[in-house]
């Protein structure tokens, strides 16, 4: 029998449970996926906890990379074998085995692993369409990235610098300033520390930059406003701290004439042209050794809950993948 990591109320991680699960043979359009490795991200948190709501009982996690085991009728791009990789929904990576729709999976290069490929999809998907669709980073710019040790962090620290942006980053202790230094962050912030909007006004000698990429939320949102220079772009594309909470419009004004998104993966890879498209850049700096994913925490998919426990509690860097 399969099993699954599934929950029956919202909560903390206590909620989740190992549970058997029948998988099936896959149906029109779907494959079924024997996952290798799943990758574990922060919307898991949002989904356990109700922040983003979903139908329960449910299961969880949206990303993972194992081999098609079985197809469905229609599915003409796969075959049986292939070694896969996948961020989105619906919902279940969390699990041994499960069924998901063809047109949400990507191949894996035989010289990318398992763990490489759960750990980069959904991180790394999220890196690529920041840094090539929300604000499309040029050479010269200068761009601030919260939670720079972190594993969309490292990933678009990594990616902004080789299009050859000065990368401007926090973190919360020295140890993760200097792995976000060692991953091509040039000025770590140690915002436990320092005012980060007033260094990065010192950094840009007073003009500020013209993106922020702020994954914390509410504890920042302020100040990443104030690290913006005229008519910069916010994008806030995730709670880590929690949400931000309603927006006087009048704000973005009074502070520059500033741009305010917040986007999600799901929209931008709503279409499988455009998954593809993002998928490709993602894989062609990683193949090409310009970003490195690196995997620095491995739980048994059994201890999901530990895992989410060690990821709210800021014990993470890098990626961090559950094994079957």
């Amino acid at each position: 029998m399969t099993h699954a990591i599934r929950f029956h109320r919202t909560g903390g991680p206590e909620v989740l449970q190992w549970e058997e699960v029948g998988v099936g043979e896959p149906g029109p359009g779907e494959v079924r996926v024997r996952h290798a490795a799943v990758g574990l991200n922060f919307i898991d948190t949002y989904h356990r906890s109700g922040l983003y709501p979903v139908p329960l009982p449910s299961g969880i996690g949206l990303e993972g990379a194992g081999t098609v085991e079985a197809l469905g009728p229609g599915v003409a791009h796969l075959q049986v074998g292939d070694r896969v990789a996948y961020a989105g929904g619906p919902l279940g990576a969390y699990s041994e085995a499960r069924l998901i729709p063809a047109d949400r999976l990507i191949r894996l290069p035989d010289s990318l692993s398992f763990e490489t490929g759960a750990a980069m999809m959904l991180q790394g998907l999220t890196a690529a369409y920041l840094l090539r669709r929300t604000y499309r980073v040029q050479k010269g710019d200068t761009v601030l990235i919260h939670a720079a040790a972190g594993g969309v962090g490292l990933i678009a620290c990594q990616w902004a610098k080789a299009l050859g942006a000065t990368v401007i980053g926090t973190v919360s202790t020295e140890a993760k300033a200097e792995l976000a230094r060692a991953h091509g962050c040039d000025h770590p912030i140690l915002y436990t520390r320092e005012d980060f909007a007033r260094r990065v006004r010192d950094i840009t000698g007073g003009e500020g930059v013209p993106v922020v990429y702020d994954g914390i939320g509410k504890d920042t949102f302020t100040g990443s406003l104030d690290s913006l220079r005229p008519l910069g772009t916010m994008v806030s594309f995730g709670n880590a701290s929690g949400p931000v909470g309603l927006i006087d419009p009048l704000l973005l004004s009074q502070k520059g004439s500033l741009f305010f998104t917040r986007p999600t993966l799901m929209h931008y890879t709503a279409r499988r042209a455009d998954l593809e498209a993002l998928a490709t850049e993602l894989l062609g700096v990683v193949t090409s050794g310009q970003v490195k994913i690196e995997v620095h925490q491995r739980f048994p998919l059994q201890q999901a809950a530990a895992a989410h426990i060690a990821l709210e509690g800021r014990q993470t860097t890098g990626s961090t993948v559950l094994l079957p």
